[in-house]
């Protein structure tokens, strides 16, 4: 059985092996985005093959891991985070899980379509502090058809405590 101490070791461990790899902050191409599916140009941005997301590094989280379907994004709030009342702003939990929830989306698409966010439902269960450690966003798609997709996500901790949980509406379309 694995210890706490254990899981977050490793956790923190896939966090600096992913950084690693990781090109710097950018916007990949049009040409880029039509280039491969969903899954594969999600792939190529985790080797550095293309530019990291600038919300990752702004809001200092990264992919994990990912497949078609499920993808995960890791973050450690810190005080960086903070609203004016002493906790992690409701934004850095809606945007780790919109980049969840997104990214799962993405995940399934065919080579030439594209998505965009129609809705996205947070729930806030309790609060994050720069105490609490490593948080993960796992998105896991619910239904993709060729116009919606629709995924939810969880943002829990090192001891599987939940944070929130969310669920998101995407409109696909044909990149132009």
């Amino acid at each position: 059985m694995t210890t706490r101490e254990e899981k977050l070791a490793r956790w923190q461990q896939e966090e600096r092996d992913v950084r690693a790899l990781l090109a710097a902050p950018g916007v990949a191409s049009l040409e880029d985005l039509k280039a491969s599916s969903g899954m594969e140009f999600l792939r190529r941005i985790w080797r550095g093959e293309l530019p990291s997301v600038p919300i990752g590094h702004t809001l200092d989280f990264v992919p994990i891991e990912g497949e078609p379907g499920r993808v995960v994004f890791q973050g450690t709030p810190g005080k960086q985070h903070y609203n004016p009342i002493g906790s992690v702003h409701g934004g850095y939990f809606c945007t780790l899980l919109d980049s969840a929830l997104g990214c799962t989306v993405q995940s399934m698409l065919p080579q030439g379509q594209g998505y965009t966010t129609l809705e996205l439902k947070v729930n806030l269960i309790r609060a994050l502090t720069e105490k609490t450690g490593p948080v993960r966003a796992e998105g896991k798609v619910i239904q993709v058809g060729r116009s919606v997709g629709i995924a939810e996500a969880r943002l829990v901790d090192v001891d599987g405590k939940l944070y929130a949980h969310a669920s998101t509406t995407c409109l696909i379309f044909t990149l132009p």
